[in-house]
């Protein structure tokens, strides 16, 4: 039985709102293009129909999407899941777009057509591709320069699992940092994707030293990946200093804020302190100002004049923008063809944390927030949902049209993801 008054009626309003906005993006899909008699085929997708809580993510029917020139249409098999995606739930991002959106920026599966003047692929050819946000879906439309074919004997959620992390973590490693023969690296979060894809190509050079930093519940899972091994929670700067009093030669940084100082006092001479994230901004399920002022006030502030006497380097990435803001599809695509290499010679191998159906989406984003997978999360298409969280992203009422989930909710539900 509802409860009455003026709040409730403002909820019903927001509510309805909600759903006006996920009718609007049926309507107006980007590439759609009506079928025979006026009617659009349709899709299963992930809807972001605003920033903010878990309660804002849902899976919906809409219009399929069709290749525009230049363009492979892909029957997305698996996609994969990233700090990034629950950064821009919450809008936690510099200039976010426009909601509501399709969220996801990489995927795997079969190219099903293309666009006019696209060569290079032929339909049924198995390919994981980068995607300008609306991967999590059953069909993705992408420039051709952003889709490879998948080595032979990967599977679709190692695909979904290897491209940004690995590609991420190899030009960071080589082409910003220049790893070599006997040189120390220092990574946090290494139990995540980036994480373990840094550990496993540092073993590919020898003698390279691994020092990482990763919460306590995963040392165990984690502890053969690196060398030295130390709790995120802890002063690990006085740890890697009685081991490596000179310091290390490079630092990869996705927390920001207090560590940004840190990492570049134990850099060595010559070292190299890469940011690639800001995960210390995120706390709470939403966007929090405090978090983000905070992150930004310990951040130490940089004296060129420091970085030119003491021999040291900062530098920052980011892969998205690289391909999408900066075209480098072509430097990408020769580290894919290297980092192919190293798989097919079993020196690399994604490491994938569970599967989840697409309906499962908030419970495999909670994880991610939790902070507890060892690898990566993928979204499977083909999976289907566990009988308890059936209804938790895709509510449908009598009218059928999807309700909104109550935040909280969730919390009472069983997490039941397959684990791998």
């Amino acid at each position: 039985m509802r409860p009455t008054g003026m709040a409730d009626e403002g909820a019903e309003m927001r509510e309805e709102t909600e759903r006006m906005i996920e009718k609007n993006v049926e309507k107006e899909p980007e590439h759609a293009t009506p079928a025979a008699g006026g009617d659009a085929k349709e899709m299963r997708a992930v809807i972001l129909s605003g920033f903010g809580g878990l309660n804002k993510l849902r899976v919906t029917k809409k219009a399929m999407p069709e290749p525009l020139e230049g363009e492979v249409k892909i029957r997305v098999k698996a996609c994969g899941l990233n700090f990034l995606d629950l950064m821009v739930r919450q809008g936690n991002i510099d200039n976010p777009p426009k909601t509501p959106l399709v969220p996801g920026f990489e995927c795997s599966g079969i190219v099903e057509a293309m666009g006019e003047g696209t060569t290079g692929f032929e339909i049924g050819d198995r390919v994981m591709a980068f995607v300008n946000y609306n991967a999590w879906a059953e069909v993705v439309c992408t420039p051709v320069d952003y889709v490879y074919k998948m080595a032979d004997s990967m599977t679709f959620p190692e695909a979904a699992a290897f491209s940004i992390n690995f590609v991420a973590a190899y030009m960071m490693l080589f082409e910003v940092a220049n790893l070599r023969e006997g040189m120390s690296v220092l990574v946090h979060s290494a139990g995540g994707g980036v994480g373990q894809a840094v550990a496993q190509l540092c073993s590919t050079i020898p003698n390279v030293t691994v020092f990482g930093t990763a919460s306590s519940v995963k040392h165990e899972a984690i502890r053969d990946s690196v060398t030295h091994l130390f709790d995120r929670n802890v002063d690990y700067v006085q740890e890697v200093k009685k081991i490596a009093p000179e310091g290390v030669d490079i630092v990869l940084d996705c927390l920001c804020g207090e560590n940004t100082g840190k990492g570049l006092g134990l850099l060595s001479p010559l070292g190299t302190y890469i940011l690639y994230g800001s995960s210390s901004m995120v706390t709470g399920e939403t966007k929090s100002f405090f978090s983000f002022a905070k992150s930004w006030w310990q951040v130490e502030k940089v004296n060129p004049i420091k970085l030119f006497e003491e021999n040291k380097v900062i530098a920052g990435f980011s892969l998205l923008n690289l391909l999408f803001k900066q075209g480098r599809c072509g430097r990408v695509k020769t580290v894919v063809e290297k980092l192919f290499s190293l798989y097919n010679q079993k020196k690399i191998k994604p490491v994938v944390d569970s599967l989840w159906a697409l309906e499962e989406v908030k419970e495999a984003m909670q994880r991610i927030h939790d902070r507890v997978n060892i690898g990566k999360l993928i979204l499977d298409l083909e999976k289907s949902p566990t009988p308890l969280m059936a209804n938790d992203s895709t509510e449908t009422s009598e009218a059928g049209e999807e309700e909104e989930e109550r935040e909280g909710d969730s919390d009472n539900k069983e997490r039941m993801p397959f684990i791998q």
